[in-house]
């Protein structure tokens, strides 16, 4: 059975290339009177004034296909499905945004291309364009040989993920049996961390500000009735789905027993969250151990869950180093989860993602 990675980015040239051209959030950043330092991409208000991280470092690995099929077959990965990392193309203006998003989907559509049988991949879409033109991107994205699905963030048209504008873009997904890859990007006010929050570097926005703003932005697709209309509609949660699996029972719990819904009418006739976790939800196992893979499991069924890497984030920190410790650890926790089960193990590792994305 085939490795294979659903969780995995890249800058694709003509991505670069725009934010190379730029002087403001986002764009990449270089230090032409400190050449150690490198480029930097900046992608967050915090990162463009930090006197200290100035950005993220950012080398070929984020842009270069050859250093991502270098990468995959260093770790013994054999298909990669890739997909345009945070902030994707939220920012851009409403009459540019649906000529990027082809500009972007075709240099990635050629990536694969040249590299048959590797590489599939994941589209982004003009979120800031018009909808009838977010709806066509949706559309040719379906006729592109090894595209599979969208990626987008949580903020959706600027409204969050529960926007009834948002509905027309739902119905063609649905329509063209595509998936959407939902990844976090703004995470949670940084007040919320404490004013020594900068002592601990990227730990506390990543570890629990990510996870928390996937859960966050599901519940509202819950609450706001999104699966409800769009019963076969198919999303895949990045991280195992932030604290989702751990905190489904208690959303659900809270859903019924509050009493602003019961008075609006929107206790009856709805699906619960189970429900839709167990027959809309996939989840990535992208959560570095066997406590939270196993939760993953219970919540969505291993039938559910595809292994990923998060590459070319989390690299290795030491110099000469070569393996990424952030592969080995989601590796070794589906092992480790189910021991002697190879079926299991080897269908999250490769097999699930086969038949899903029809690789």
């Amino acid at each position: 059975m085939p490795v294979v990675d659903v969780h995995t980015h890249m800058y694709p040239p003509a991505y670069m290339k725009l934010m190379r051209s730029r002087d403001k959030i986002p764009y990449v950043r270089s230090f032409p009177d400190d050449p150690a330092a490198g480029d930097r991409l900046v992608i967050l208000p915090a990162e463009d004034t930090a006197s200290t991280t100035r950005g993220r470092p950012i080398g070929r690995e984020y842009f270069d296909v050859n250093e991502k099929i270098a990468f995959m077959s260093k770790h013994g990965i054999d298909v990669s499905v890739i997909s345009l990392a945070n902030p994707w193309l939220d920012w851009l203006p409403s009459d540019t945004a649906a000529e990027t998003a082809r500009l972007v989907n075709d240099d990635v559509e050629s990536m694969c291309a040249q590299h048959e049988g590797r590489l599939y991949a994941f589209g982004t879409l003009p979120l800031s364009a018009p909808a009838e033109q977010i709806v066509q991107e949706v559309s040719r994205l379906a006729t592109l040989d090894h595209h599979r699905g969208v990626v987008m963030g949580t903020s959706g048209l600027g409204s969050g993920l529960d926007d009834p504008a948002l509905d027309p873009m739902y119905a063609a997904i649905d329509r063209t049996g595509q998936l959407i890859f939902l990844h976090p990007h703004y995470g949670l006010p940084t007040s919320v961390y404490g004013e020594r929050a900068s002592d601990y570097g990227h730990v506390l926005p990543l570890a629990l500000g990510f996870p928390l703003e996937t859960t966050i932005a599901v519940t509202r697709m819950l609450l706001s009735g999104v699966w409800d209309r769009f019963p076969r509609l198919q999303v895949l949660l990045a991280h195992s789905g932030g604290t989702l699996p751990f905190l489904a029972g208690r959303i659900e719990s809270c859903i019924a027993h509050d009493a602003h819904l019961k008075k609006e009418g929107k206790l009856g006739n709805r699906r619960d969250v189970w429900d839709v976790l167990k027959n809309n939800i996939y989840l990535d196992a992208v959560i570095y151990g066997e406590a939270g893979l196993k939760a993953a499991v219970d919540t969505s069924g291993a039938e559910r869950l595809m292994f990923g890497t998060d590459h070319p984030f989390f690299p290795p920190l030491d110099e000469g180093e070569d393996e990424w410790l952030s592969v080995k650890l989601n590796s070794q926790a589906v092992r480790s989860t189910f021991g002697n089960n190879t079926k299991i193990a080897e269908a999250i590792m490769g097999g699930n993602a086969k038949q899903i994305l029809r690789l």
